[in-house]
């Protein structure tokens, strides 16, 4: 079995078709896709409507349940600017996407934690750093789950990690933007440091799961300038270069 994982799109269709190119090349048996699809300041529509054509798992996250649950008045940049784009068969289709999934008996899926979309699974964030986070912290987060492999999206960080009961978690990183800042639980940023697409193929073999962590290239300078034209020249710099501005 093996499962091309991508997670955190944002709206950059560009990315998701090079990536998906990708995975076609190198074969897979399933794509599963971790939510946060839509939000930002690129293509929501237009990848909405890819996504709505495929027959993968595809998962709500965050942004997802943000953009039908937050008032207008309430709502960040990101989210206004997809919300206003969509239309009723996109919403309708936000609605069905499940928060978490069972895959098989050895696979779950989620996008933060199998408890939180919005909890960090492989990272922490305290009041003046954001670090790997501890094998104690992923194991209370792995929590009761027994699934051989957990796969994890939210931060945008590739990572693959073992959790001490040796389940593998994998976090393929972002498809669509590769840094970007936030202010909960405490101000941080998060920076890959380069402009590639991402996303992972895991593979069971006689002697378990393995991962393996993808960067593809993308014309990235196409989506920096329609975050740019779009007001976000924040979203422009993480685009082009992979670090926050």
């Amino acid at each position: 079995m093996r499962i091309a994982i991508v997670s955190d799109i944002h709206g950059n269709l560009p990315a998701l078709e090079a990536a998906v190119e990708d995975i076609e090349r190198r074969g897979v048996d399933a794509i599963v896709n971790l939510g946060d699809s839509l939000s930002g300041p690129l293509m929501p529509l237009e990848t909405a409507r890819f996504l709505m054509a495929q027959d993968w798992v595809q998962l709500a996250g965050n942004h997802e349940r943000q953009l039908l649950t937050v008032p207008a008045d309430r709502r960040g940049a990101s989210d206004a600017f997809a919300h206003a784009r969509l239309g009723a068969k996109e919403f309708a289709w936000i609605a069905s996407l499940e928060h978490t999934h069972r895959l098989s008996a050895d696979v779950m899926l989620c996008h933060g934690t199998p408890a939180s979309d919005l909890e960090y699974f492989l990272e922490t964030v305290e009041p003046d750093d954001f670090r790997a986070a501890t094998q104690a912290e992923i194991d209370a987060r792995l929590g009761d789950v027994d699934a051989a492999l957990v796969a994890c999206g939210h931060t945008h960080v590739p990572r693959v990690v073992r959790a001490s009961s040796g389940q593998l978690i994998v976090n393929p990183g972002s498809v669509g933007l590769p840094a970007y800042d936030d202010i909960h639980p405490y101000p941080h940023a998060v920076e890959t440091g380069s402009p590639h697409a991402r996303y992972a193929i895991v593979e069971q073999r006689d002697s378990g799961w393995t991962a393996r962590l993808v960067a593809v290239p993308y014309d990235h300078t196409a989506m920096a300038a329609l975050a740019l034209e779009n007001g976000r020249p924040d979203w422009a710099h993480a685009l082009a270069t992979g670090h926050m501005p």
